[in-house]
């Protein structure tokens, strides 16, 4: 089973314009939708959609809206209760697939609220064998709180693989405590990946785009030689890069039309992380995870692909030198 933790989920509200955003005037919208959302949320909706077993743990109040958007979909949860609502993210995109995103903060998270969270994750992550620590922190979160966890985890339950994806200064918090607090995967962007080495991320992804995967593959390395044993690094068009410390590939995306990339990133930790759960080579599961998060890109919103929608066939993998 995979069991996620969303600390700071949200309700995805998608504004679909039929023209481009214009700013400082009146844009009609096509339509507007509301769903469950938050990273570690997307995660377990796509591994339920594949008829795979997960679980999400995220902090809510008992009457909130976003109960009844994750009752729809009918992902299996657990939740620690809070007074505030859990907040609202809006992503508006136009028919050219260009995505702007206005996020929400989200509630405060009491020290209290903190134990309660790790304690329900130990519990659930008993039987797991990959636990996911997903996204953004709610207000009044320490910024080492998935440092905290990871440590916890390790010495806890020591059997259970963790995944982490998160971005800013969670994930610059985690790097500084790599060396007693490794998660066994990391999944950054360029982005993140810039921020976790201290290079330019922008110039990370811009050379990807060109073919040059170099720089990223020396900044992988100096995070395998501080405790990680994979680094998923998600590259928009450019594909995806997973450095090992047998082994270095690269997914090609197979032909697509891009309508939305919201959520992109978790489809595509979701179909990793499902197969490497199945015991697939690294090769397989950095395919099957480009085309998930390929496939995620092609519908609206933050939809989730079903399995038919996947095509591994045309997503070309590259192993690159080492």
């Amino acid at each position: 089973m995979i069991v996620t933790l969303t600390p700071n989920p949200s309700i995805d509200a998608t504004v679909t314009l039929s023209s481009p955003l214009e700013l400082g005037t009146v844009n009609r919208a096509q339509s507007i939708s509301h769903v469950a959302g938050g990273k570690g949320i997307n995660v377990s909706h796509a591994i339920h959609k594949a008829q795979k077993a997960t679980h999400a743990l995220f902090p809510a109040a008992q009457h909130d809206q976003f109960i009844n958007l994750l009752e729809e979909i009918a992902v299996p949860y657990s939740r620690i209760t809070l007074d505030d609502k859990v907040r609202v993210n809006t992503t508006i995109t136009d028919p050219h697939g260009v995505t702007t995103k206005l996020n929400g903060t989200g509630p405060h998270l009491s020290s209290t609220h903190q134990t309660q969270l790790m304690s329900a994750l130990l519990d659930k992550a008993a039987h797991a064998n990959w636990v996911v620590l997903a996204g953004s922190l709610p207000q009044n979160t320490p910024v080492d709180f998935y440092a905290a966890l990871c440590q916890v985890l390790r010495k806890e339950l020591p059997h259970v693989r963790i995944a982490v994806d998160t971005s800013d200064a969670p994930l610059k918090a985690l790097g500084k405590h790599l060396h007693h607090a490794a998660p066994n995967l990391l999944k950054p962007n360029g982005l993140e990946l810039g921020q976790l080495v201290g290079c330019d991320g922008n110039a990370l992804e811009n050379a990807a785009r060109q073919g040059n995967f170099s720089d990223i593959i020396k900044a992988t390395h100096t995070i395998i030689s501080r405790g990680v044993s994979e680094v998923l690094v998600t590259l928009g068009d450019a594909g995806a890069l997973l450095a090992t410390s047998s082994g270095i590939w690269h997914a090609s995306p197979p032909p697509i039309t891009v309508v939305s990339t919201v959520g992109a990133g978790d489809c595509c930790l979701a179909g990793y992380l499902m197969a490497r759960a199945e015991g697939k080579t690294f090769a397989q599961a950095l395919q099957q995870a480009v085309a998930y998060g390929s496939a995620a890109t092609a519908l609206p919103g933050t939809t989730i692909p079903t399995p038919e929608l996947i095509n591994t066939t045309d997503t070309v993998i590259t192993e690159l030198a080492f």
